[in-house]
């Protein structure tokens, strides 16, 4: 969603560096990907698309912030693509 932005600290050696990405454009999104040591932040358009591209080690990333963006009404949309299970009913006799 156009907004949302993505700050990520690093640890340079010689200090912390910041570094953002953000949605710039109405259809477009965030997505985090973190493989093999590598955590990877693109910008990508409706079709999947990467327009901008960061990657960071682990082992030198400090933090990882996201910050959804606002709707007009002030509220933030929040989606996970994880899916919560069913809590199981104890069947009693």
């Amino acid at each position: 969603m156009k907004g949302d932005r993505v700050e990520a600290l690093v640890d340079t050696g010689q200090g912390v560096q910041t570094f953002e990405i953000t949605a710039t454009r109405a259809g477009r999104r965030i997505e985090v990907v973190t493989s093999r040591g590598v955590v990877e932040v693109r910008e990508v358009t409706r079709t999947g698309v990467p327009v901008r591209t960061g990657r960071f080690m682990t082992s030198r990333l400090i933090a990882l912030v996201e910050h959804p963006a606002a709707d007009e009404r002030g509220r933030v949309e929040v989606t996970t693509r994880h899916r919560l299970q069913p809590s199981e009913r104890s069947t009693r006799a």
